[in-house]
């Protein structure tokens, strides 16, 4: 199999690539800057230059590829809620760009990674765990870019009937590879003893190479037009940060912090246009919750790893790499 991976260079992208390699892949790889390669150095890897923007560069990296991994999509990171609906046509210009592309290079197949964010609440009454079932409604929080702006980007991608495409929704992902230090500022703050409390709410957490193992096996048996939750294990806030510091081996979280002071900085978000105080996911908390991953364990065999272990590990590479 030949395939391209869009967002190579970044934390997800880069452990697809890595994943395929292992597989016996060719794999090719997007990137704007040219001497960027995240965390792939060493590997082969056959890097073109390009911008998933700029239709013509996409057009020339997919050729005679027979699947593209799509993990570099628009991130609205530090979005005012002034700002959101300029960057919900931000986000559908782009994956439109990159769909008019697919189907320009007449690529067979699509494997897009989502977010947690697209999964839905269960309906009122159904006492459940939130599942592929379950979809985001757009506008129901018309002020969060991030909600918004992915179920932008994952609706035209299951729209697309014409193209071959499978969903992947990853929950929050941990693990060695965070070149940006995308959920890896908070097991650094951890270790360096920054975090002495937590937030209430449930999340799920899963390793980054569960992740993208996952999406290799989605590539072969994946069933089109569907979705999947990429989950790990459900757990209490503070749970997660205890473990995180006992694997980082400090002082673990010691008290709670009251949803009130939450809700005072968004609304101090709301009304300070120049500053960000809260970001997406604060405002977001209210819906943070568990899912069941169990359509991805039985039809994408997915093998959740233990979270601790997931924590070491990427302590570990943060230390090996100079982040720690």
């Amino acid at each position: 199999m030949k395939s391209l991976v869009l967002g190579a260079t970044g934390f997800i992208g880069g452990q697809i690539a890595r994943a395929a390699l292992d597989g016996g892949w060719e794999v090719r790889a997007l990137r704007r800057n040219p001497k960027s390669v995240g965390d792939l150095e060493g590997l082969p890897i056959e890097w073109v230059a390009g911008n998933i923007t700029n239709s013509a560069s996409l057009r020339a990296a997919m050729q005679g590829v027979e699947i593209v991994f799509h993990a570099a999509a628009y991130y609205p990171s530090g979005t005012h809620p002034r700002q959101v609906p300029a960057a919900v046509a931000h986000a559908r210009q782009e994956i439109e760009t990159v769909l008019n592309a697919l189907r320009a290079a007449q690529v067979p197949r699509l494997i897009f990674t989502s977010t947690l964010s697209t999964i839905g609440q269960p309906p009122p009454g159904e006492k459940r765990l939130a599942d592929e079932r379950d979809t985001y409604s757009p506008g129901s929080m018309p002020k969060n870019a991030y909600y918004e702006c992915k179920i932008a980007m994952e609706n035209a991608v299951l729209a697309a009937n014409d193209i071959d495409a499978v969903v992947l929704c990853p929950t929050a992902v941990f693990g060695p590879g965070d070149v940006h230090l995308t959920m890896g500022k908070l097991l650094i703050s951890v270790a360096r003893g920054r975090v002495p409390a937590w937030l209430p709410g449930i999340i799920n957490a899963i390793d980054v190479r569960d992740v993208a193992a996952t999406h290799i096996i989605a590539a072969q048996h994946g069933q089109r037009g569907e979705r999947y939750i990429l989950g790990g294990h459900n757990f209490t806030v503070e749970e997660a940060l205890r473990q995180a510091a006992r694997a980082a081996n400090v002082t673990e979280p010691r008290f709670e912090i009251p949803l009130w002071v939450t809700r005072i900085l968004v609304t101090l978000d709301d009304a300070l246009p120049f500053i960000s105080i809260s970001g997406n996911h604060l405002r977001a908390l209210p819906h943070w919750q568990g899912y069941n991953t169990s359509k991805a364990q039985t039809k994408l065999g997915l093998k959740p790893r233990p979270f601790e272990e997931t924590a070491r590990d990427a302590l570990s590479w943060f230390e090996q790499k100079g982040y720690l």
